[in-house]
C-alpha cells in the first residue's frame, strides 16, 4: 500500500512539466515540489530521540526563500505519519533557535553562501535537508532538479547516515543518483 502511494506521488513528479508559458511551468514545478516535500517524511527514519513526541507533529521547515506558500501548507495538511500530522514552519534564516525542532528542512537561502551556512548549521542535528538547484548549488541530503522537463531529485544517503537518518530503499530507488553511505 505504501509503495503504491509513493509511486502515485512520484507519478506527479515524474510527469513532464507543462510546455506553456514559463510562469505557468514554474508554478507547476513548485506545486509538484510542494506536494512531494511532506511525503519525504514517510520514507525516512529519524534516530531514536529525534522523532516527535506523542501528539506532536513532524515539523517541515522552510528556511530562507519560500517558493511554495499556501500550496505547501495544503500538501502538509493532508499528511499524517504514524498518527503525527505534518506542520509547516517558516524561518527567514538559520539564526532562529526554533530550527532545532525541524525534522525536515527545505533550505533556500538568498544566495549560495547563505544556503551553505544553513546546511552547516543543520548538520549538528537529525534534520533531513532538502535543497533546490534553482536556488543554490549547495546540496542537502535531497536535492531537487529538473531533468528532461521533469522534477527529479538526487539523494546523499551518506550525509543522511552521518546524521543518523535512514532513507528508505524505496525512495533511494527513485532518485536520479544516490551518494551511497559507507558500509
Amino acid at each position: 500500500m505504501r509503495r503504491a502511494a509513493l509511486l502515485l506521488a512520484l507519478g506527479a513528479i515524474a510527469a513532464p512539466l507543462p510546455a506553456a508559458a514559463p510562469a505557468r511551468a514554474q508554478a507547476s514545478e513548485e506545486a509538484i515540489k510542494a506536494a512531494f516535500l511532506p511525503k519525504f517524511v514517510r520514507y525516512i527514519a529519524l534516530p531514536t530521540g529525534s522523532q516527535p513526541e506523542a501528539e506532536q507533529p513532524y515539523y517541515l521547515c522552510v528556511i530562507g526563500r519560500d517558493p511554495f506558500g499556501a500550496t505547501l501548507d495544503r500538501a502538509a495538511a493532508s499528511e499524517a505519519i504514524d498518527g503525527h500530522p505534518v506542520a509547516v514552519r517558516r524561518f527567514a534564516n538559520a539564526d532562529a533557535p526554533a530550527i532545532a525542532g525541524c525534522h525536515v528542512a527545505f533550505v533556500a537561502g538568498a544566495n549560495d553562501q547563505q544556503t551553505a551556512d544553513t546546511l552547516a548549521a543543520l548538520r549538528s542535528q537529525a534534520t533531513l535537508t532538502i535543497t533546490d538547484s534553482r536556488w543554490s548549488k549547495s546540496r542537502g541530503m535531497i536535492h531537487f532538479t529538473v531533468a528532461a522537463g521533469r522534477v527529479r531529485f538526487h539523494i546523499d544517503d551518506a550525509a543522511a547516515a552521518a546524521c543518523g537518518i535512514a532513507v528508505s530503499s524505496r525512495l533511494l530507488a527513485l532518485a536520479i543518483d544516490v551518494k551511497q553511505r559507507t558500509p
